[in-house]
């Protein structure tokens, strides 16, 4: 009879045991957790003196919300001077057209004068060539044959001399290209000073918070070097370490329930956005030289190793939540849920 109760002590042991079991393989858990926002750092694209900070550190800003600017300035300057660039350049387009047009105007006038002296000479070679066969007849004398040679002689030398003219005219003629080209150079400096104008203001790309301020106005920010951080708070995380051996049948839209060791009384429901697919090992594994290098030891037992699960969180509260957060995270085997973002 007195083992009766030791043996019922065991066997409600065994159950609870097996109830345990049960419970942790439909629901895994871990408190390895911690909670997860993207962040950006907040860098200005051109480079000057912070002539405003509206903001402070670790206060919550809106999309659009300004939150630093940089002395426009020089930009502002650099913009003006670009733009009277274009119109002195526009400028000197027009007045060296009108130069080229006259140039285009004198060579067809110099051409024109070939087709003249062209017109004159087939006309004096034609008289001669009626004149010549008349001197043998006696129709004519020796003294008006030369006459025509001699103005057939002179109308071929005008002839020459205009082509001559008409070749200098028309080598005369320039162009605007150069100069046109030169525009297209001066309008993408333009568009060029009004980025960087543009960029001289840096406003939220998102609802956000800001942290790891630690400047103020006055500052000379230098281009591509981060300012602050900005915390995206319009989706939270929790990253979970779970067991290789808990994620069967876990997967992306899985369903989830966590809560923040900052308020455990209050918890929040969540979906698997993604299961990581890689993790450093401790022991061994590493290429060396070629070669995997495994440590020559003897673990008697095997501990599972560990991946990092990402919950999306559906219903944050933005007081409790908090980047790097601890938490505890819970998994729920069943019909999985779309993420939502």
């Amino acid at each position: 009879m007195k083992r009766l109760p030791a043996a019922a002590i065991v066997l409600i042991a065994i159950v609870l045991l097996l109830i345990v079991s049960w419970r942790l393989d439909r629901a895994p858990s871990t408190d390895d957790a911690y909670v997860y926002a993207d962040t950006i750092n907040v860098v200005p694209e051109v480079s000057g003196r912070i002539t405003e900070l509206p903001v402070r550190d670790n206060q919550a800003v809106k999309k659009g919300d300004l939150l630093l600017q940089i002395d426009p300035r020089p930009y502002q300057a650099a913009l003006d001077q670009a733009r009277a660039r274009l119109v002195a350049l526009n400028q000197q387009i027009v007045l060296t057209q009108r130069t080229v047009d006259a140039q285009r105007y004198n060579a067809d006038s110099a051409r024109a004068a070939v087709e003249r002296a062209r017109a004159v000479a087939n006309q004096a070679a034609d008289t001669l060539h009626r004149t010549e066969p008349l001197l043998a007849q006696g129709y004519v004398s020796a003294e008006e044959v030369d006459r025509a040679r001699t103005a057939q002689r002179s109308a071929q030398a005008e002839l020459s001399a205009a082509a001559l003219q008409a070749q200098q005219a028309s080598a005369a003629v320039s162009g605007v290209d150069a100069l046109v080209a030169q525009r297209a150079e001066v309008e993408a400096q333009i568009a060029i000073a009004e980025l960087n104008l543009e960029f001289t203001v840096v406003r939220a790309p998102f609802d956000g918070r800001v942290v790891s301020l630690r400047t103020t106005v006055g500052q000379f920010a230098s281009a591509l070097t981060p300012v602050f951080t900005l915390i995206d708070t319009r989706h939270w995380y929790v990253i979970a370490n779970f067991r290789e051996t808990e994620l069967k049948n876990v997967h992306a839209g899985s369903p989830s329930m966590v809560y923040l060791m900052s308020d455990t009384a209050k918890r929040f429901t969540g979906v698997v956005d993604s299961i990581s697919y890689g993790v450093l090992p401790d022991d061994g594994g590493v290429v060396h030289e070629g070669l995997a290098s495994v440590q020559r030891t003897i673990n008697w037992v095997h501990v599972s190793q560990r991946f990092p699960v990402k919950i999306a969180v559906r219903n944050p509260d933005p007081v409790l939540f908090r980047l790097g957060t601890s938490a505890v995270a819970i998994l729920k085997r069943g019909d999985a849920v779309a993420p939502t973002r």
